[in-house]
Order: C-alpha cells, then structure tokens, then sequence
C-alpha cells in the first residue's frame, strides 16, 4: 500500500480569542461540577460517581490551560513586538 501525501499546503491555523475560550470552557466545568455536588449519593449509587470527577478534572485541566495559553499570547505577543533600538 502506497503512502499518502497530500498534493497541496494546508492551511494557517484560525487564530481567535483562545484565552476567554478556555477560561469559559474551565468556568462551565466547575459549574457542572458544583451542581452534581448535590447529587453524589445518587451518583454513587448508581455507578455514576465517574461524571462528578470527570467535571472536576476538567476544571482542573482547564486551570493549566488557562496558565499554558496566556503563556502561549504572551510569547507570540513578545515575538511579533517591534524591537526597540537601543540608545546610543
């Protein structure tokens, strides 16, 4: 079986507001979180105590991603600056 290579580039990557979109996505994950919280006996009776972690986790992953995207911003903003000529 030949290997496949593609006959054309692919395309820039959409830039957009990523920061407040893993910030929104973080924020709905500890919502969703909290409010299955109420619910953790009914969820550990029924073998569903995984969705309440599942929640949590996700708050917890999207707190890293926050940190690792305005990094991210920071560095491309830092990158495109234009450099300063220093005084003589």
């Amino acid at each position: 079986m030949a290997k496949w290579t593609p006959t054309h580039e692919a395309p820039e990557p959409l830039e957009g507001p990523i920061v407040p979109t893993i910030i929104g996505g973080t924020i709905l994950w500890f919502v969703l979180f909290l409010v299955q919280l109420p619910f953790y006996g009914w969820f550990d009776d029924h073998g569903h105590l995984w969705w309440l972690w599942t929640c949590l986790a996700g708050a917890g992953l999207g707190l890293i991603g926050i940190w690792y995207v305005r990094g991210r911003d920071a560095a491309i903003k830092r990158a495109t600056a234009p450099e300063k000529e220093p005084a003589e």
